[in-house]
């Protein structure tokens, strides 16, 4: 596959690739496919989809419809996906009739279910939170307080995802099949994104750190390298590595880890797509994320992904009691801060914590770097 892909010219052939999803991330990789010329297709339910413009046919359907998804792959010959919240069973039948699907429909099925994805972890020895699962909240015995409770599907950006201090907390959760983990305390929680082709070559990004709004639990800042000694450093990357290996995915796999007050290293959960915690790697690194998933599923030589540059990611979110038509403020004040590069991902419309965009910073100084990213936060407010 890799020597005709080389000798393939992607503008004057029939090769369409895929793309499932189109969303902030759909639109960050068809800035890729556009350098290289490839010739896409993206497939969304919304006609306000950011990636409509930009793909070079856009099809309107459900991602979990079996039908919409089938139909439209058997169009692609290569077919990816920006979100796991697709029908696993059409990209399982479509690798049966000999369309490439990565990563895999194995991989997505595994990872799809927070259960399995967990079950998967302990199969193959990768050290991971205890977990119970429950198909219903009437069957709920032995829990011990304070504890998480994760719905084991459709969760995302802190949705779907609760500490529980005690029995009342659960009054007002849906009834869903979910699992219950170990609180972990931990120091701080680290990410990392891991590139695999074909070939089997590999490239790992740094290692971050991701830091979390305590009312929303979603990400606000990811700082890249993460602030921890050399030794903690690179035993994260080998715990990485072995998730990695153990799915053998081709594409991405973005993986969250836990830093235990007593230097344990625990894998939280992972994702088989571009990551929020990756998007500094646009600015930051010589190829980003999005550069490294279109190369991975293509065959293509990854290069390097190390980091150029210290460097922090600021998520811009939709603003409390602001849900309607998107008007972002204080743009222009922040791309008048040195070093700094601001992403608009085009939503039409904005509610309370919805990712709009996101800003990165570099510097040489963490202290200088920090200051500005508070200060992008303060600056830039997404209301209606």
């Amino acid at each position: 596959m890799q020597n005709n892909l080389f000798k393939m010219n992607y503008s004057t052939t029939d090769f369409t690739l895929g793309i499932l999803g189109g969303g902030q991330l759909g639109k960050m990789l068809l800035q890729v496919t556009s350098r290289l010329s490839i010739k896409t297709n993206v497939l969304d339910p919304s006609d306000d989809s950011p990636c409509k413009e930009m793909c070079s046919e856009f099809t309107k359907g459900q991602l979990m419809d079996f039908d919409a998804v089938y139909n439209f792959g058997k169009k692609c010959d290569v077919v990816t996906y920006e979100i796991e919240h697709v029908n696993v069973d059409a990209l399982e039948k479509l690798e049966r009739n000999g369309v490439n699907v990565y990563p895999d429909s194995k991989t997505l099925k595994i990872i799809q279910d927070k259960s399995t994805q967990k079950d998967f972890f302990l199969k193959n020895n990768i050290p991971t939170a205890n977990h119970k699962y429950f198909k219903s909240l009437k069957d709920l015995e032995n829990i011990k307080y304070p504890c998480v409770w994760k719905k084991t599907k459709f969760g995302y950006d802190g949705y779907g995802v609760k500490i529980l201090k005690s029995k009342e907390d659960f009054k007002n959760l849906p009834e869903t099949e979910f699992i219950i983990e170990d609180l972990i305390p931990f120091k701080k929680e680290l990410a990392t994104t891991i590139a695999r082709n074909k070939s089997g070559q590999i490239e790992i990004f740094p290692i971050v750190e991701m830091m979390f709004n305590e009312t929303s639990n979603q990400v606000e800042y990811v700082l890249c390298p993460a602030q921890i000694s050399p030794e903690l450093n690179e035993r994260a990357k080998k715990i990485a590595l072995k998730v990695s290996e153990s799915f053998k995915q081709v594409g991405l796999l973005a993986v969250e880890m836990f830093l235990t007050h007593d230097n344990k290293i625990l894998i939280n959960e992972v994702a088989p797509r571009p990551h929020n915690s990756a998007h500094y790697s646009i600015e930051s690194c010589f190829n980003s994320q999005f550069d490294q998933h279109i190369n991975s599923i293509l065959d293509l030589p990854l290069g390097s992904s190390k980091s150029n540059s210290l460097a922090i990611m600021i998520n811009l979110v939709g603003e409390f009691g602001h849900q309607g038509k998107v008007v972002y403020d204080g743009v222009k004040e922040a791309m008048l801060l040195d070093n700094v590069k601001v992403h608009l991902y085009g939503k039409s419309t904005t509610k309370p914590n919805r990712k709009m965009g996101h800003a990165t910073v570099l510097d040489s100084n963490l202290e200088n770097a920090l200051k500005k990213a508070k200060k992008i936060k303060e600056l830039v407010k997404v209301k209606t």
